[in-house]
């Protein structure tokens, strides 16, 4: 499915006058089950890990859409993995900041996907692109190591801005990492049962 994404997205960005009615990817924020807010209830957080397989392929190419796992622009050039990771980490920190009980918890995140637009893809485009972000999720108790909340895929994806509307967000101050933060924030506190549940799809061409 994604190979056919990433083909659609070149077609489509290509302007190759073809018709895509249809055929525009579907992309999801979503998860299979949220957590018990009865059993988050009594968690504390002590500490947040992201894993980033050592397999993913980072590219720091200046194109539309670069063909790699990790993408992302917006911190100076250096190690992309852990800036990537560090936006998980944060996001969801900020997302578990309600969680007050008397068992501290480690939440772990394993990085499957962080595929945000290249500066060339948000001067470009006006009503397409995606920030695609994927990881897996679970829960560990801090003391025992024992796993409470078993791996869980969490689809974080989310429409970006570009063009004149991304144009116009910065100079509101908002920017990519605004966005995605803000978005996983949301996904996280839902999926822990302390926020709304942000669940949903939408189809774009894009990531």
């Amino acid at each position: 499915m994604r190979t056919m994404n990433r083909r659609l997205v070149i077609l489509g960005l290509a302007g190759a006058g073809l018709s895509i009615s249809g055929c525009v990817p579907t992309f999801r924020t979503g998860y299979e089950r949220a957590v018990s807010p009865a059993l988050a209830k009594g968690w504390r957080l002590a500490d947040v890990r992201v894993n980033v397989p050592s397999n993913l392929v980072v590219s720091e190419a200046k194109s539309i859409f670069p063909r790699a796992d990790i993408v992302w622009r917006e911190d100076p050039p250096g190690d992309r993995r852990t800036q990537v990771a560090r936006i998980l980490a944060d996001a969801t920190r900020q997302a578990a900041a309600g969680m007050n009980g008397p068992q501290p918890v480690v939440i772990e995140l394993t990085l499957r996907r962080f595929h945000a637009l290249t500066f060339e893809a948000e001067a470009r485009l006006s009503r397409s692109g995606v920030h695609d972000v994927e990881f897996d999720a679970r829960v560990l108790d801090a003391t025992t190591g024992a796993v409470l909340v078993p791996a869980t895929r969490i689809e974080a994806s989310l429409p970006a801005l570009a063009g004149p509307a991304m144009v116009a967000a910065r100079a509101r101050g908002e920017s990519q990492k605004l966005h995605i933060s803000t978005h996983v924030r949301r996904v996280m506190a839902g999926w822990l049962g302390l926020g709304p549940d942000v669940r949903g799809s939408f189809t774009r061409l894009g990531g």
